[in-house]
C-alpha cells in the first residue's frame, strides 16, 4: 500500500474515533425515516418480499430500513423518493 493511502486512511480512522467521543461533528449525516420507507411500500400495495424483488435489495435490507436500524443511500433512497412521487409509472418502468 502507498505510503499517502495509509496515511490517508490513519487519519481517516483518527477522525472516525473523535466522532464516536463526541469530540467533533461528522461532516454529513443523511437520514430517511423508518416510517417513510414503509409509507412508500405502502403505496405500492406491495408485501416486503414483492417490493424488495422490485427495487432489487434482499428483503432482509428492506426490512432494516423499515424498522430503522438501517438506511438506505444513495440510488436506493433516490428510488424511494421516485416511487414516493409516482409509484404507478416507476413501479411500471421497473418491471
Amino acid at each position: 500500500m502507498k505510503d499517502g493511502v495509509f496515511s490517508e486512511l490513519t487519519q481517516s480512522v483518527s477522525e472516525m474515533d473523535e466522532i464516536v467521543r463526541g469530540e467533533r461533528a461528522p461532516s454529513r449525516e443523511f437520514h430517511v425515516d423508518p416510517v417513510e420507507v414503509k409509507e412508500v411500500r405502502a403505496l405500492t400495495g406491495l408485501s416486503q418480499a414483492k417490493f424488495a424483488k422490485v427495487i432489487s435489495v434482499e428483503v432482509g435490507t428492506l426490512r432494516n430500513w423499515e424498522q430503522g436500524r438501517r438506511s438506505p443511500t444513495g440510488s436506493a433512497k433516490a428510488l424511494l423518493k421516485a416511487i414516493e412521487n409516482d409509484p404507478k409509472h416507476v413501479l411500471k418502468a421497473l418491471t
